[in-house]
């Protein structure tokens, strides 16, 4: 008599390698993180940046995060993965960090635009901060859903 449970080998989802990236729920977000985090360093960089010690870490976790999410993306269209469970681990465990990292930066960038609000060229200064915060928590936003995603996949 056949057994009713699945084999282990069903069980198993496969990873996407080349243009299946984009078309796979968890991994489409990679794309989307890199673009809004390039916005969150660029909109950072264009003002005074006249809190380094705030919108320094800002800075820092956007480009790392851009630049690692890039190795990543890239590693997932050569398909370097080879199908591995650890990808799977290792990608949760970054995005769900980096969404730590985004979280702290989103809000200290939310604190350096309350404070340029009235400093020297404000209405510039304080539209780019304003910005860069709602870039920095869709980002956040982003690395959240894949971080979860992840799981239910």
């Amino acid at each position: 008599m056949a057994s009713a449970s699945p084999s282990a080998a069903s069980t198993q989802t496969t990873l996407p390698s080349g243009l299946a990236v984009f078309k796979t729920i968890p991994y489409a977000f990679i794309l989307p993180e890199i673009l809004c985090g390039i916005w969150v360093w660029i909109l950072v960089a264009a003002t005074s940046v006249s809190l380094p010690l705030l919108q320094g870490w800002v800075m820092y976790v956007s480009l790392s995060s851009c630049l690692i999410s890039l190795l990543l993306l890239i590693s997932y269209l050569f398909g370097f993965h080879k199908n591995s469970e650890n990808w799977k681990v290792l990608d949760s465990l970054y995005h769900g960090a980096t969404a730590i990292l985004y979280m702290s930066a989103a809000v200290l960038q939310a604190n350096a635009t309350i404070r340029s609000e009235f400093g020297p060229n404000s209405p510039l200064y304080y539209q780019l901060n304003s910005a860069a915060s709602f870039f920095a928590f869709i980002t956040t936003l982003l690395y959240i859903l894949h971080a979860f995603s992840i799981y239910y996949h």
